[in-house]
């Protein structure tokens, strides 16, 4: 796999990993016991950390990546593991009625 591939697809994941951990560690105004401004949107937090959410995604994001790499390279899990639907039929053995 090319070096342009993995940064493409480690960007990717970046990307993903930095929504799934922006939540985490989040609080309101309510639940710090501080007053509203007026205006301010209730779900608003109070404590956001934007540098504590870049390191949280990139550190995701580096195992995730290097997981995603080592399984391309060793191929741990591939299609044939994960399909949920069985074998297809053979459709040798349909009789279809013949094409005009």
């Amino acid at each position: 796999m090319k070096w342009t591939s993995i940064l493409a697809i480690y960007l990717l994941i970046w990307t993903m990993s930095a929504f799934i951990v922006l939540p985490l560690g989040i609080r309101t105004d309510n639940e710090e016991g501080k007053s509203l401004v007026p205006g301010q949107a209730p779900s608003a937090p109070s404590n956001f950390r934007p540098w504590q959410v870049i390191l949280r995604a990139t550190v995701l994001a580096t195992a995730l990546c290097a997981l995603f790499v080592l399984n391309y390279k060793y191929g741990w899990i591939g299609v044939e593991d994960i399909n949920m639907f069985g074998t297809p039929p053979n459709l040798e053995e349909f009789d279809y009625p013949a094409q005009q």
